[in-house]
């Protein structure tokens, strides 16, 4: 049974509670400085836009050791939220569970998709934890066009600093909307709404065990909503403020197993995306309008010495995935960096290169592992060039940028497609699935970035 996954104190409220319209889902790891905020954000929300719906607030919590799930049962709104009622509504239920298996967003995403389905709930919601922006407004426009407008999933479409969402504007951005032909702004954002079918066809799947279950789940659940049909959509939820990090500092882990979720969905979904041209944005509910936002600390230099670095230990594995012509751009790049010129790396070859990484893994030409950890320093080379050009552009022009981004993977696909579909860039022939470098030891490529 499902159910025997859940902690038996989360088994026990089920029995008790039985059944809720709403759930709100916050998984959390250390976060008691910031998640009353957001749980006292998720309750207001609730009273003021659903008041004729019962509901559940679950935190699943990662083995917190500070004082986070105890500030999820003790938040309280102040007396002022008795102006948000227009209808006496039911009470709204608070639960906060260790969750178990993999450590990672994912296994707590999966004991809240567990309950919502035993609370048979037409509709749940997930926040992040750390957020410090989040109004009870964010609650109505994640729920609203599941439960009134037929939508499966609500995607957050929100402003960030043009430092932030590295991950998401230089790869997950442009290859899910070239893959799959729907623009979903903030494929990675945190923050989701989702139907009760959806969330069946979520807990249906096998990977729970893989990397989705650690940095991977978000993309993996907007990946499989775009890909299987369901209706998504976006709603704007403002500014995103949360606890940022520098784009070229501790982040690869992270890149490692969204980029890795990518890939593995690319061979799922393979038949799905072959057919695809062109991409038409996803329905966008709320209203925009500009917010001001916090600054995101950069150093440029430590991500030009990771670049020079990985060109430098890495050359053998990247010659092996990318084409010839693009290993020998990375190298000019490279040289250019040893000589204090300007890292100027172009749409044309990172998007190729990101292309060549995805058939890499397809064809098994190194151990994932090797390919993903790879990638890091390419990245953080990327990454400082698009601070620098980006470090005078307004908001509207960094928008622009990365929109010309996007439509230069879009313009590749058939790259991609050629490829994809089995041959070598340096040869021409299917590339061999196994051979001396796939054989290396992952810490071969690992890198302190």
């Amino acid at each position: 049974m499902q159910d025997a996954r859940l902690p038996a104190d989360a088994r026990l409220a089920i029995e008790r509670i039985r059944r809720a319209d709403l759930v709100i889902g916050i998984p959390s790891y250390n976060n008691g400085r910031t998640i009353t905020h957001v749980v006292q954000a998720a309750f207001a929300g609730l009273a003021k836009y659903f008041p004729q719906f019962s509901a559940v607030v679950i935190n699943s919590d990662g083995g917190s050791t500070d004082n986070t799930r105890d500030a999820v049962l003790s938040a309280q709104l102040q007396d002022s939220h008795l102006m948000l009622f227009s209808t006496p509504m039911p009470a709204a239920h608070r639960l906060s569970f260790p969750y178990h298996g993999i450590p990672g967003k994912g296994s707590a995403f999966r004991l809240i998709f567990e309950m919502t389905k035993l609370l048979e709930a037409k509709a749940c919601v997930v926040v992040d934890s750390d957020l410090r922006s989040i109004t009870p407004e964010w609650i109505e426009l994640l729920l609203r066009p599941i439960l009134f407008a037929g939508f499966d999933f609500v995607a957050p479409y929100y402003l960030r600093h043009k430092y932030d969402g590295t991950i998401t504007n230089s790869i997950v951005y442009p290859m899910t909307r070239m893959l799959y032909g729907t623009a979903v702004r903030q494929p990675i954002g945190g923050e989701f709404g989702i139907s009760a079918a959806l969330v069946e066809r979520y807990l249906e799947r096998d990977d729970w065990e893989t990397d989705v279950a650690r940095y991977g789940i978000d993309i993996w659940m907007t990946t499989v909503a775009i890909a299987e049909g369901f209706r998504v959509c976006q709603s704007f939820l403002g500014a995103k403020l949360h606890d940022a990090k520098d784009p070229g500092a501790d982040l690869a882990a992270m890149l490692e197993q969204v980029v890795g979720s990518v890939f593995m969905l690319m061979r799922e979904y393979a038949p799905v995306w072959h057919n695809v041209k062109g991409s038409v944005p996803a329905e966008l509910f709320g209203f925009r309008f500009d917010v001001g936002l916090d600054p995101v600390p950069v150093n440029v230099d430590r991500m030009l010495k990771a670049f020079s670095r990985g060109c430098a230990e890495l050359g053998e594995v990247w010659e092996a995935v990318m084409s010839p012509r693009d290993y020998t751009g990375i190298r000019q790049l490279a040289e250019r960096v040893r000589q204090g010129e300007p890292l100027v790396f172009d749409d044309e070859l990172w998007a190729r290169i990101i292309l060549d990484f995805a058939c890499a893994q397809r064809h098994k030409r190194l151990a994932l592992g090797t390919i993903l950890r790879s990638i890091t320093p390419l990245y953080l080379g990327r990454v400082a060039h698009s601070v620098r050009e980006m470090e005078f552009m307004t908001a509207a022009d960094v928008e622009q940028r990365i929109e010309q981004l996007c439509l230069t993977f879009e313009r590749l696909k058939p790259y991609l497609i050629s490829q994809w579909n089995g041959t070598s860039p340096q040869t021409g022939e299917l590339a061999p699935h196994e051979g001396h470098l796939a054989q290396r030891q992952p810490d071969d490529t690992r890198m302190e970035v």
